[in-house]
């Protein structure tokens, strides 16, 4: 299912939001540096660690596919042609962050590093309000009615 696009605008995200979560892994792993805060575990660690980042891929994957199949812009600086309601946005809104989460806490884990994991929380309320906000706002203009459907089905999240 889709809508076509009324006009032209853009959602105007200041900056790139996967730099919210390299941030956060980045921050962890200097933090860890100074005062350590190992997970433990190890292989089995490691293994739910490759878990996550595995999730990560599939979803990335599946959310990039839905975009590509739909001929419209996964890049959040140019204009949507199209409301992707397919794919992994049959169950989330917001599959390609929830997938940055997944690689943040798999990352988290095979550094063994609580930090990371920690940092995520802050992570995830930045990406809120800062662009998923925005990005609702420019879907509800761009999108009307179909948008605000869609957002009755699918949750915000998980």
């Amino acid at each position: 299912m889709t809508a076509t696009a009324p006009n032209n605008d853009s959602p105007r995200v200041r900056f790139p939001p996967p730099i919210v979560y390299v941030a956060a892994i980045a921050i962890g792993w200097l933090l860890n540096g100074v005062i350590p805060l190992p997970v433990g575990g190890g292989f089995p660690r490691v293994l739910i660690a490759w878990a996550f980042i595995a999730l990560w891929a599939v979803i990335t994957s599946a959310a990039f596919y839905a975009f590509w199949s739909r001929r419209t812009s996964i890049v959040p600086i140019r204009p949507a042609t199209t409301l992707v309601v397919a794919g992994p946005y049959r169950f989330t809104c917001n599959p390609m962050y929830v997938a940055l989460a997944s690689l943040t806490v798999g990352m988290g884990l095979w550094m063994n590093t609580w930090w990371v994991i920690l940092l995520l929380g802050p992570a995830l309320m930045a990406i809120d309000r800062y662009v998923i906000a925005r990005e609702e706002a420019y879907l509800r203009r761009r999108f009307h009615t179909s948008y605000e459907e869609y957002m009755r089905r699918v949750r915000r999240w998980v």
